[in-house]
């Protein structure tokens, strides 16, 4: 049987090799070792034109939204944040658009980080610009948390009710998007983990699957990529 190829998203960043310095297309090699792990093919997607979505998803069987700087606020109504990095415009555009694109098609999503709240974005959610004014405490910038999951979820059934995770972020959801279901929570009850409804596998979650040795959300997102 023929590994489901799974598009992973990525940045556009100046790289050096060798004598040479130039924009290159980048991606963590956690993501695609997870990937292959967990028995799929992964394929690096550069954030290029948006209008190409639908000709990457054709060659695709699933789609893992990367994590990385934080969403423009611009993009759901909120005032820019000078206390995170400068967004990256193109990559918002092109993942939105694929996110759009992806769940139209049927084809399986997982999320992560930063990836959630492009999916969330993407559905007409919100977010909190910036976390830290709202929950008054730094928990949520690098510290090991429990996260309590419901176990009907996808996410739960992949991974049980609760996990301790590490997920730095500075950015939350705040409205959820059209569809979406908060399914895993900290315990200061900030959305971590996010699944759309009626979808045969679309799921964000606040943490990175692809740290560490506990690889069974990405195993999930594999087998639903799988062809029927």
């Amino acid at each position: 049987m023929a590994r489901p190829i799974i598009g992973i998203t990525s940045y556009l960043e100046a790289a050096r090799w060798g004598a040479w310095v130039r924009e290159a297309v980048v991606s963590p090699q956690g993501y695609s070792r997870a990937v292959e792990k967990a028995g799929g093919v992964p394929v690096v997607l550069p954030p290029l034109l948006p209008a190409n979505v639908d000709d990457h998803l054709r060659g695709l069987d699933g789609v893992l939204l990367a994590g990385g700087i934080e969403v423009d606020p611009a993009l759901y109504g909120e005032p820019r944040e000078s206390r995170v990095e400068e967004p990256q415009a193109h990559r918002d555009r092109f993942e939105i658009a694929l996110a759009k694109a992806a769940v139209a098609a049927g084809k399986p999503v997982l999320a992560v980080s930063r990836g959630m709240h492009v999916l969330n974005v993407a559905l007409g959610g919100s977010l909190i610009p910036w976390l830290p004014d709202v929950v008054a405490h730094d928990r949520h910038t690098g510290a090991k948390h429990t996260v309590i999951i419901s176990v009907s979820s996808k996410i739960g059934k992949a991974v049980g009710d609760r996990l301790e995770v590490n997920a730095p972020h500075h950015q939350a959801v705040k409205k959820l998007g059209q569809g979406l279901l908060a399914v895993a929570w900290a315990d200061d009850q900030i959305v971590e983990g996010v699944e759309l409804q009626g979808h045969r596998f679309c799921v964000g979650v606040q943490w990175h699957p692809e740290r560490g040795a506990d690889n069974r959300l990405m195993e999930a997102l594999v087998e639903a990529a799988r062809p029927f």
